[in-house]
């Protein structure tokens, strides 16, 4: 009996830590959020978790230790909301497309996380590396099969996630309509020389890859991914047609 006791003890234990571990870490959001995660003070997360400066301490040695941990779960995060289907599509403008059409949805539904992860994107390296290698993977591609005259990696990278991430500050701050968002995803493409006939096609099977994903997520979880897209209209095959 006493066994079993001291196992429950240590794990209500575990249990405490994890509690208040994720209480520090959802108030290290709530502020980083609101400004630079550089200028947040240990004292105003304790005031924000509602626990004791020294509990800070048991869990993180600093404040970047607690960065490092908000931007591994923004990291985690992002994976968890587009990599699945993302994996599963053939064609690098349709997944550059989905990934950021999917993005747009979540910030629209959580201005707190827009905000967020603008902010983290742009001053915090891990998470901006991540997105930009993601990004720079379809992109890469996509240039292989159509090259730009004018447009190189690096600066479709740029306009890219430049577009991306301030759209996700204007959404938190409030400062645009719900359509807006999903206007910027025909941006995007524009910017990386996608016209608009394309760029139609490609929204029009991000819709069918979003469709089909929600209706084989509970019925089929199990079985392997395999490319759930159509084949890219002919003019996305010449630099030429590309830019209509």
């Amino acid at each position: 009996m006493a066994k079993i006791n001291l196992e429950r003890r240590a794990e209500i234990g575990r249990e405490k830590r994890a509690r208040t571990k994720a209480q520090l870490i959802a108030a290290a959001k709530a502020l980083f959020s609101k400004r630079p995660w550089e200028s947040v003070t240990v004292d105003e997360v304790v005031n924000e978790a509602g626990v004791a400066k020294g509990t800070f301490y048991v869990h993180f040695s600093d404040m970047n230790e607690l960065a490092a941990a908000v931007a591994d779960e923004l990291i985690q995060s992002l994976d968890e909301l587009i990599q699945p289907q993302r994996l599963s599509i053939s064609d690098p403008l349709v997944r550059i497309a989905f990934g950021c059409h999917v993005f747009m949805e979540k910030t629209l539904k959580d201005r707190s996380w827009a905000s967020l992860i603008a902010r983290m994107g742009r001053s915090y390296r891990a998470v901006g590396r991540v997105t930009r290698s993601r990004l720079s993977q379809d992109l890469r591609e996509a240039l292989k099969q159509s090259p730009q005259i004018g447009l190189s990696l690096e600066l479709g990278l740029e306009v890219a996630l430049g577009i991306i991430l301030q759209v996700a500050a204007a959404i938190g701050e409030g400062r645009l309509k719900d359509d807006d968002p999903r206007d910027a995803v025909r941006c995007i493409l524009a910017a990386i020389g996608v016209g608009k006939r394309d760029a139609a096609s490609i929204s029009s099977q991000v819709a069918s890859i979003q469709k089909s994903g929600f209706r084989s997520a509970s019925s089929n979880a199990e079985a392997p991914r395999s490319a759930t897209v159509r084949k890219p209209p002919a003019s996305l095959k010449g630099a030429k047609a590309i830019r209509r």
